[in-house]
């Protein structure tokens, strides 16, 4: 026999035989086609969405043929790309250099549309809100690409807009509804939804060129106001006259009058370096991370090969089993092990090249079907849909590989049955190895050993290759902890007992979807756990504006001030309000410089002297900072760091005075509200008139010495009355009420004044705003809603919440449990579809003898549960190890950095993804096993034994 007709005999047998066993057959197609299917479709998304440079241009020009701009420099030389650009020649201009005429830039015959924008308030239909409006000229030819109209039409004339989708859902309007721009009183009409295509998120209105701006300019100049400081940034989309495009020798020319040039033939095409100038002088290198990406491509596909091999294996063993009468007669009609090989070979062929034509083609399908899904997820449109056929060619390649490989194990095994017990069914007595498991876990201790150490050391490399010796340990040693799960049921009821003793003797299937879970597990507890440390970490760092919890609206100026109670009213007419609210006014010395801030030098000011010393003096800005750091561990730095003395050097910040020591006049209710300090005995002080301070660094003998330089501004009348004659200081101690050490990070509050202390020191005092306190940030149409009020009112006023960062990363971390579940339940479904086809005469046998039908669900139930719950306990286990090991590494450089510079924070925690590792461990198995049971067929037909 030849070697071409045993392999196309092997061939026909095991298509046959994959026709009669259908169901398994299409469990390992199945598993075959999933892995090729995900990375069929990500191979697809990643090129559709990576913009080649073509589609880039027409992203950031239209369908123009450059993108001119003025830098405001001068003449000019810039790189073909535009990307870099410096001015021409040595000598920098003096002052602002005036803009420029654009029109002596364009080449002669060039047509040319302008793209200008101005932030605005324009109304809603909930109230008025921020926004950006682009005057753009979108129903132009050259627009298109840069801006695509989704649906109605475009703008046309002084009176129309179109908006995008993501600000129409944000404000209640939809086509046909009208908006009136705040400031300019003009109503416009929304005549169409437009998108930008590589950025789908973004909220902006357009119309047309002069449809907002000089209205709005014309209304500026007659009531004596300033437009926005950025709206002379203009932007110009030209067309050049032939068909040639806009070379560049027009580049150059355009570069000498001063503007800045993309072009889209000269990126496409560049000019030698010979020929542009910029060459000469500089060199410009751009950050290329195709390295990475195909570091992250490769960890992927070996992934989805590890997974196929570990589930597809066991299917096959099983099938080699069912038929191993058939390979018998194989032997006794002259075949030798080389073709009883070839036939399971075979198996794993026929199967791979199904599953892996499946995987692609289905990958196409499903990625063409839910494209706008995937376009909306990633913020941008597909350029176009890029098909590489050598890139599916390849990834269908290593399917059909990867079913070759996952039947190669179980081909040995039945190439070395003996003709006898094949045809006699007898499997005959096999111990289990000592060697293997004993080294696994030599393997498992030094692999962490090395992740650890690796950790400690600051080596990425050396963490990523201990956990990866460590899973390879942990992997040879599932075999035994699958063996072992067998004694853990003696004393459990007949289901149980019987899943957990089946695991237990039919290792060869149990411990490789035991291994899979575990791999898929093992990834996403590790990537989870090292991005909820990384949030814990960014958390503790954030700077909060305001209090957590609290909301305020301030005023701009004394006027606006007078309008506070109409925005009180309003805030709590349309906002949820828990809390209550408390009142506070700003303080200042001499002139009013938040009114008069031409002058600063005669200003007035307010200075909370700090004392010296241990306990006032932050240890970690002194000079011996860097020696104290490096005794210190990362715990004792943080306790430093927010101790009162040093929580002003990092922690300033805050929005609630605009006094540059964080003083502010109120009641007993701004300590309520906004610091959380409900204390009768502070209550009491300020009723009293004593000053609260919550700093407590900044007190000495329950005192604090105040600086006050009293002077007034030319322009201040008011003041000069007030402070007649030269800048007076004076310096005043006065006894305070020292709050405890954890409202030192208060934002925005140093210390509370007493109204009538403030009088006393000489100080000036105006309503500022209210606090008040919220059950959850407002939404965006709450706001809306109070901004309308507001400015209905007579403006003036602003609403401030602190959005404070959480759950920032919730959608990958949800991802990563649902891609973690799913391989879960779909192996443990494997394994007990496999246990059932394997175990049919035991089942069988246990009808036989009376069992109640729903033994079978249950066994089913049990078997599932067990393979499910082991890989995700051993998967848990070997995830924990590279997330630790690597915030190991992170504390290492932030211990170093902090060694540097002692005041930068070296807090690196290990926060455990409770909610992630609970679904997975809990929710997931008995999931997995209520479905298994479900879906279990209770009776069995019984069959007459053969023979």
């Amino acid at each position: 026999m030849s070697l071409f007709t045993g392999w196309r005999a092997a061939l026909r047998i095991a298509r046959r035989d994959a026709m009669r066993a259908k169901g398994r057959s299409a469990l390992v197609v199945a598993m075959i086609a999933l892995p090729v299917l995900g990375v069929t479709a990500a191979d697809i998304t990643y090129r559709s969405i990576d913009s080649t440079e073509a589609e880039q241009l027409t992203a950031q020009m239209g369908a123009a043929d450059a993108l001119f701009s003025d830098p405001g420099m001068g003449p000019l030389q810039q790189m073909p790309d535009g990307r870099g650009y410096d001015i021409a020649g040595d000598e920098r201009p003096e002052g602002e250099v005036p803009p420029i005429d654009m029109r002596t830039a364009f080449p002669k015959g060039g047509r040319a549309i302008s793209i200008q924008s101005v932030p605005a308030s324009v109304t809603t239909a909930y109230g008025l809100t921020n926004t950006e409006i682009v005057e753009f000229r979108t129903s132009d030819p050259m627009a298109r690409g840069k801006i695509d109209l989704v649906e109605g039409a475009y703008p046309h004339g002084n009176g129309e807009m179109a908006a995008t989708e993501p600000f129409l859902k944000s404000s209640g309007l939809h086509i046909g509804s009208r908006t009136t721009v705040d400031s300019a009183g003009r109503t416009y009409t929304i005549t169409g939804v437009v998108e930008q295509p590589d950025d789908l998120k973004s909220q902006q209105l357009y119309a047309d060129p002069g449809a907002v701006i000089a209205p709005w300019q014309a209304a500026a100049d007659r009531d004596r106001k300033v437009l926005p400081p950025n709206t002379g940034s203009t932007e110009w989309l030209v067309k050049g006259s032939g068909s040639a495009g806009i070379g560049w020798g027009d580049v150059l020319a355009a570069n000498k009058t001063g503007a800045l040039v993309v072009s889209r033939q000269v990126v496409l095409d560049p000019p030698p370096d010979s020929e542009v100038p910029m060459a000469q002088s500089a060199s410009y290198s751009y950050g290329n991370d195709s390295g990475e990406a195909s570091a992250a491509l490769v960890t992927v596909v070996a992934m989805a090969l590890l997974e196929i091999v570990l589930l597809a294996g066991p299917a096959f063993a099983v099938g080699a089993r069912r038929s191993r009468r058939q390979l018998g007669l194989v032997g006794t009609c002259g075949g030798d092990r080389r073709h009883v090989r070839a036939v399971v070979l075979s198996g794993g062929l026929v199967l791979g090249a199904i599953g892996a034509v499946t995987g692609v083609a289905a990958g196409l399908l499903l990625t063409v079907a839910f494209r706008p899904l995937i376009e909306d997820w990633a913020g941008q449109r597909f350029g176009s849909l890029l098909l590489k056929p050598t890139e599916l060619l390849v990834i269908a390649a290593l399917g059909l590989v990867t079913g070759l490989l996952a039947a190669f194990a179980p081909a040995v095994v039945a190439a070395r049955q003996s003709v006898l017990e094949s045809l006699t069914g007898r499997r005959g007595v096999r111990r289990s190895s000592r060697v293997l498991p004993t080294v696994g876990a030599c393997v498992l201790a030094l692999g962490v050993a090395i992740a650890v150490f690796g950790g400690t050391s600051g080596s990425s490399t050396l963490v990523a290759g201990g956990s990866v010796v460590a899973e390879l340990g942990l992997l040879a040693c599932i075999p035994v902890i699958v063996g072992l799960l067998g004694r853990l049921g003696r004393r459990l009821p007949l289901s149980p007992r019987m899943a957990l003793r089946d695991a237990a003797r039919n290792r060869g299937r149990t411990a490789p979807a035991v291994a899979a879970v575990m791999a898929a597990v093992a990834g996403s507890v590790a990537i989870a756990t090292y991005m909820s440390s990384s949030l814990a970490e960014s958390d503790q760092d954030y700077r909060p504006m305001l209090s957590k919890g609290t909301m305020v609206v301030s005023s701009t100026d004394a006027k606006a001030a007078e309008r506070l109670p109409l925005a009180r009213a309003s805030v709590e007419q349309h906002i949820t309000v828990t809390g209550g609210h408390a009142d506070f006014s700003r303080v200042w010395a001499g002139s009013d410089c938040n009114v008069y801030y031409e002058d600063e030098s005669t200003c007035g000011s307010i200075e909370l002297v700090k004392p010296t010393g241990k306990g006032h003096t932050c240890p970690l800005n002194t000079k011996g900072a860097k020696e104290l750091a490096a005794r210190l561990s990362a715990e004792e730095h943080r306790q430093m760091m927010r101790s009162p003395a040093c929580t002003d050097e990092y922690n300033s910040w805050g929005s609630l005075s605009s006094d540059a020591n964080n003083i502010v006049v109120g009641g007993p209710e701004l300590l309520r509200t906004y610091a959380k300090l409900d204390d009768p005995a502070a209550a009491a002080a300020l009723k009293a008139g004593t000053p609260v301070l919550l700093n407590q660094a900044y007190a000495k003998d329950g005192e604090v010495t105040l600086k006050t330089v009293h002077t007034y501004n030319a322009k201040d009348e008011k003041n000069r009355k007030l402070h007649p004659g030269p800048a007076r200081t004076s310096t005043d101690r006065m006894k305070v009420y020292v709050a405890d050490a954890e409202y030192a990070a208060t934002p925005g509050i140093r210390m509370i004044l007493p109204q009538r202390t403030a009088e006393r020191l000489g100080l000036h005092t105006e309503p500022s705003g209210s606090v008040y306190a919220v059950p959850h940030p407002p939404s965006d149409a709450e706001e809306q809603r109070v901004s309308a009020a507001i400015d209905q009112a007579g403006g003036g006023l602003w609403l401030q919440t602190e959005r404070i960062p959480g759950d920032r990363e919730s959608i990958i971390l949800l991802i990563l449990t649902l891609f973690a579940g799913v391989v879960t339940l779909g192996a443990a479904a494997i394994t007990t579809g496999l246990a059932k086809a394997d175990a049919e005469a035991d089942l069988t046998t246990l009808s036989a003898i009376g069992a109640p039908p729903r033994v079978r669900r249950s066994l089913s139930g049990f078997q599932c549960l067990v393979v499910a719950l082991t890989g995700v306990l051993l998967g848990t286990a070997a995830g924990l190890v590279p997330a630790v090991a690597l915030r190991l590494v992170d504390l290492h450089n932030a211990m170093q950095q902090m060694r540097k510079e002692p005041m930068e924070s070296a807090f690196t925690p290990i926060v455990l993804p409770w909610a992630t590792i609970g679904i997975l461990a809990v929710v997931v198995p008995l999931l997995a096993g209520l479905l298994a049971a479900a879906l279990t067929r209770s009776r069995l037909t019984l069959a007459r034994r053969a023979g």
